[in-house]
Formats: C-alpha cells, structure tokens, sequence
C-alpha cells in the first residue's frame, strides 16, 4: 500500500504525535511529529532496542549523558540500545518530523 511520509501531520503544541509505520518481529518504524516537545527534566530514554533516527524535517537536539547533538534536516544518527538520551528541544515554529527505526541485533 503506497503513503506518504508528510501525510496527515497534525501540528499539536501539547502533544507529539507517533504513528508505527511497520511493526516486525526485530524492527519497528515510526513515525514522530514533534511541536516544541521535550523530554521531562531528569528524564531519560535506555531502551532494550537500538535506535536509528532519521530527522526529515524541522529541528531538534538530543542530550546524552557527556554531550548534545544538534539535529537539523537529513541529519541522522544510530543510538546503541540501553545508551542513555532524552530529547532536549524540538522547534516550536515548524514541525519536527522524525523517522526513527527500532530494531534488534
């Protein structure tokens, strides 16, 4: 079945959006729309799976434990699984659009 990746973006100040676009037995693709979200302070993602991600549109910086990576569009960068992060800022005037695949080894 044929989509579009920037179909139906819903800009929402007070919520992110995710939409799984395939689900599998070792990878999970999804889809986020950001508007200005943020992870909660002394929050911090350490997921089982490893993590890919994809920023398509908008901009973003991810915080590590020892450094912060600037996101802008087409930037992309791979999160081993149980590495520490949150996200500290997304845009707030455009939408941050994400693609992010979670996957096994």
């Amino acid at each position: 079945m044929l989509s579009n990746i920037f179909k139906d973006i819903k800009i929402d100040n007070e919520n992110e959006q995710f939409i799984d676009l395939l689900k599998h037995e070792n990878v999970r693709i999804e889809r986020i729309v950001s508007n200005g979200q943020c992870s909660p302070i002394d929050f911090w993602y350490e997921q089982e799976e490893n993590e890919f991600v994809l920023l398509l549109k908008g901009e973003a910086i991810l915080e590590f434990e020892n450094k912060e990576v600037i996101l802008k569009e087409g930037d992309f960068i791979n999160i081993p699984s149980k590495r520490k992060h949150r996200v500290k800022y997304t845009s707030k005037e455009i939408p941050t659009i994400w693609l992010v695949i979670f996957y096994n080894n």
